[in-house]
């Protein structure tokens, strides 16, 4: 990265690139645009480490639901819930469809929080588009409170470990739009603005690439156009019932492997995996084989991944990058 670029001027005092989330349940607060929920210092020098997944928990009343138990090919979100709480994150990253099939908050509290409820206290959250067809997604609302941000917006943003975290609404059409003059992109161009970190993380439900039986939306070419702008790093995504990791890629299907966003998709969470055979051109890894979740060292200036499968002996991808 050129030493006079504008994310480089931004770089953050050393003593901010180690924050860890203390209590946020106490002090999160929904704020005006651009909306910032607060964080804590950490000891200095201590790695941040986050877990992201999405495509969670199956209904209650789903034959495969079996108590919460699911069976070996379905319902897996205790096992991926477990599998996380083992590893102990300092955050959690749910990447919408987080509760099956309309996110009622009757469902969410007889499945969700029998599962990931355990790790409420260091998620996350955005909506999917199952959440929306409950009127409002006023089930998801009502399960994450303040957690969740503005309930007619969805997106909000915080630090965490140093990097700069935003948490997008892609449901656009329930919010006004994602395109760059939507209340959201003029929001998010705000919000990078006032940024300072030298490293950013953006997380939404639908990605804009995946291949399988959801394509890749164009529609959130805005966003991801001043995301690219501003330099951010990584953005997580799920919606496909799948794990892919793509290229550096720029907004408009064009790889860029100096400037580009690294992205992601993990759909993994335990509701069911998709079978289609179809593979994007710009994944570098596709699996369809495993339940699990991605693992993030966020660092000073640069990141790790890893993906864990729930079983403990299926899939695994890992790697690391610096920061754009």
């Amino acid at each position: 990265m050129s030493l006079t670029s504008a994310k480089d001027r931004r770089r953050w005092p050393r003593a901010a690139l180690v924050r860890r989330v203390v209590a946020v349940g106490a002090c999160l607060t929904v704020l005006s645009a651009p909306v910032m929920l607060s964080a804590q210092p950490d000891a200095l020098g201590e790695p941040f480490t986050v877990a992201a997944v999405g495509d969670i928990a199956c209904r209650p009343t789903s034959s495969s639901f079996n108590g919460g138990l699911g069976t070996s090919t379905e319902c897996r979100q205790k096992y991926v819930a477990d599998l996380i709480a083992t590893a102990a994150p300092d955050a959690v990253l749910v990447l919408g469809d987080n509760q099956y099939d309309t996110g009622s908050l009757s469902d969410y509290n007889a499945s969700y929080a029998n599962s990931f409820g355990s790790l409420l206290d260091k998620t996350y959250p955005v909506p999917g588009n199952h959440e929306y067809r409950t009127a409002a997604a006023a089930g998801y609302y009502a399960y994450f409170g303040a957690r969740a941000g503005d309930a007619a917006k969805g997106y909000y943003s915080t630090d965490l470990g140093g990097w700069h975290v935003i948490a997008l609404n892609s449901n656009c059409e329930a919010i006004g739009g994602c395109s760059t003059s939507s209340p959201q992109g003029v929001w998010l161009a705000a919000d990078l603005a006032a940024s300072s970190a030298s490293c950013t993380l953006a997380f939404m439900h639908h990605p804009r690439y995946n291949a399988g039986e959801h394509a890749g939306r164009g529609g959130l070419n805005g966003l991801w156009t001043l995301l690219y702008r501003a330099h951010a790093d990584i953005v997580l995504a799920g919606h496909e019932h799948s794990y892919e990791r793509f290229q550096l890629m720029g907004p408009s299907s064009v790889p860029d492997p100096v400037n580009g966003i690294r992205s992601w998709v993990v759909g993994t969470g335990g509701k069911s995996l998709y079978a289609s055979t179809l593979v994007s051109p710009f994944a570098e890894v596709t699996d369809r084989s495993s339940y699990g979740a991605l693992f993030l060292t966020l660092g000073d200036g640069s990141y790790s991944w890893e993906f864990r499968s729930e079983s403990y002996a299926g899939f695994s991808d890992s790697g690391s990058e610096t920061c754009r």
